[in-house]
């Protein structure tokens, strides 16, 4: 890892370099376009820390991370940089450590913030390549989606991954086909109520599955969140790992696409 430290990026990115299994694959012009795509995340729980470090084992470098929230010992059982040390730390904090522990070279930025009408303008959404939506709140989910379709970035959704079991429920489709998620019906009524909707289609990683609670809701949560939820939903850190990795693979495939697709 030390020799690694003093390596510049032009070096890491070559078919010797910790990328050398992707570049197989890909091939080297992929690789290199992977490498200048700038992607945004929204909320690094459950679903949002796999899919960044899928993004950053796959040669993602510019990589930028928002989230308000602190490990807490709920999050130990399905989030990437939650263990029984990192209770209590920030969590784009510790994700940002953990990630750059993969790539030193990896350019990440850590925002520790609220998405919300307040704070929306502040990110500047519209300077990226790419833009993920993992966020939990419907209100700030449903604001982030309509911007993010007023820009020319890309975006990939995540549907609710709690209440599930069967990973192989879990599908890809577009925003308005999705059936049987009770966050995507959530969202589509309030665009409606409010007759804003987004500009364009979207993608979005979903499961028809939906089981019921069987335990006692934990109340750790509040001693070290800030910003409680109203409910909370058990889930399973299969399910919630398998819609984050798929969420990276979206945004794989598409550079994939893009780049083949301007080539003669």
């Amino acid at each position: 890892m030390s020799s690694l430290r003093r390596t510049p990026l032009t070096q890491i990115l070559t078919p010797n370099s910790i990328f050398c299994r992707s570049e197989l694959l890909l091939g080297s012009k992929i690789i290199e376009c992977i490498a200048h795509k700038r992607v945004i995340i929204f909320g690094v729980g459950g679903v949002g820390s796999w899919c960044a470090e899928s993004l950053i084992r796959s040669g993602i470098i510019h990589l930028t991370m928002v989230d308000s929230d602190y490990i807490c010992v709920s999050n130990v059982n399905r989030q990437l940089m939650a263990t029984t040390e990192t209770i209590g730390q920030v969590k784009v904090e510790a994700l940002k450590q953990r990630l750059l522990s993969i790539n030193p070279e990896a350019n990440i930025t850590a925002i520790q913030k609220v998405f919300n009408e307040e704070t929306a303008d502040s990110f500047d959404i519209g300077s990226y390549d790419y833009i993920i939506d993992a966020i939990d709140s419907l209100k700030d989910k449903a604001l982030l989606i309509l911007m993010a379709c007023h820009t020319k970035a890309r975006l990939f959704s995540s549907m609710g991954a709690a209440l599930k079991l069967d990973p192989t429920r879990i599908q890809v489709t577009e925003f308005w086909k999705v059936k049987g998620d009770p966050l995507a019906r959530a969202l589509r009524n309030k665009f409606k109520s409010q007759q804003r909707y987004p500009k364009h289609k979207f993608l979005c990683v979903f499961s028809d599955e939906l089981l019921q609670n069987r335990g006692c809701p934990p109340d750790t949560d509040k001693e070290l969140s800030p910003f409680n939820k109203p409910q909370t939903n058990g889930s399973l850190v299969h399910i919630t790992a398998i819609f984050g990795f798929t969420l990276a693979g979206l945004v794989i495939q598409d550079v994939q696409k893009m780049q083949q697709m301007d080539e003669p």
